[in-house]
């Protein structure tokens, strides 16, 4: 075997580890954190008592902020600010908890748990109504997320196949050119398919079609220019090295299975920022939200795939000027 070839076995092995204690370390014990949580009481005073008490409890799982009424609590989950809210009327020993199982049921269920728990402690207990519940067809609200995944998939496969079928370095930038010009085209038929798929064929997503298309279109090319770039910057590696980024950081990270407050403190922090978690995000609230805080991710995948689009054609206008006499 060849060295070139011993450092690339290494370099899978690598991989495969980094793959196994990315998932684990993400998936194997979710714990809430910080949960936003809206609290609103026909009373103030029981209001603000509600919020001291429950921004108190033991390990901070949920973060509780006075509503002033239940209108206010309801606009605040449907724009996303919010997982869910107490209603508490004083009056009555039953308080309400609306939740939005269109964010992911495994965050509805932890908070419907925290609140539960904390609530028989006083005495009382709760009422749980889903005010966004998932579509029939989309088991546990995953589906944005499977969505986002193959999207992933196809961005850095399709990049991938560019690098393999005519070098992983574009000769020029008339070259890189051509490449991010297929990659674009072919981003936009799957946005459309996926979108199709996901909603009419298979019912499991509602919101607009025209809206998901558009975010797989830019997260297609977002993860394809990203790996275009990384293979510019290292060849043939750079394919490994984007499966790094996206599939190894970013899926666990994505808050797909498990939301972000369930997550450990490293793929939190991690997630909103990469490819998978922006999409995973956007998707929901297109889906559920009305597209209400879908903006930032948005601009999260716009810079992806402007930063990996530069960098690719940045260093192929570099290579040809240097006379490289690398394959196109």
């Amino acid at each position: 075997m060849s060295t070139r070839a011993a450092l690339l076995v290494l370099g899978v092995l690598a991989l495969q580890i980094a793959f196994i204690t990315s998932y684990i370390g993400a998936f194997h014990d979710p714990t809430p954190h910080r949960i936003p949580l809206a609290v609103t009481s026909v009373s103030g005073q029981v209001t603000d008592q509600s919020v001291y008490r429950l921004d108190r409890l033991p390990g901070e799982p949920l973060d509780p902020r006075a509503a002033a009424d239940e209108a206010t609590a309801r606009r605040q989950i449907e724009n996303r600010e919010v997982d869910g809210a107490l209603i508490i009327d004083p009056r009555v020993t039953t308080d309400r908890l609306l939740v939005a199982g269109g964010a992911g049921s495994s965050l509805a269920q932890a908070l419907t748990a925290v609140v539960a728990e904390a609530e028989s402690a006083e005495g009382r207990r709760v009422r749980v109504v889903d005010v966004i519940p998932e579509a029939p067809g989309d088991a546990r609200g995953l589906s944005s997320f499977y969505l986002v995944v193959g999207w992933c998939v196809g961005g850095y496969l399709c990049a991938a196949v560019l690098a393999i079928s005519a070098g992983a370095r574009p000769a020029n930038g008339s070259r890189a050119l051509i490449r991010l010009g297929t990659l674009l085209l072919y981003s936009i038929a799957a946005g459309l398919l996926g979108a199709v798929v996901a909603g009419p064929v298979l019912d499991a997503l509602p919101g607009s079609v025209w809206a998901l298309w558009g975010l797989g279109t830019l997260l297609v090319f977002a993860v394809g220019a990203l790996t275009l770039a990384l293979q510019g910057l290292a060849g043939i590696v750079g394919i490994g090295l984007a499966i790094l980024v996206v599939v190894v950081a970013g899926n666990p990270s994505a808050g797909g299975a498990y939301p972000y407050p369930l997550l450990p403190p490293f793929w939190r922090e991690i997630g909103p920022a990469l490819p998978p978690g922006a999409g995973t995000w956007a998707a929901r609230s297109i889906a559920y939200f009305r597209g209400n805080a879908a903006a930032g991710p948005m601009w999260v995948l716009s810079a992806w795939a402007v930063g990996g689009a530069a960098v690719t054609l940045a260093l192929a206008v570099l290579r040809g000027r240097g006379g490289s006499g690398a394959r196109t």
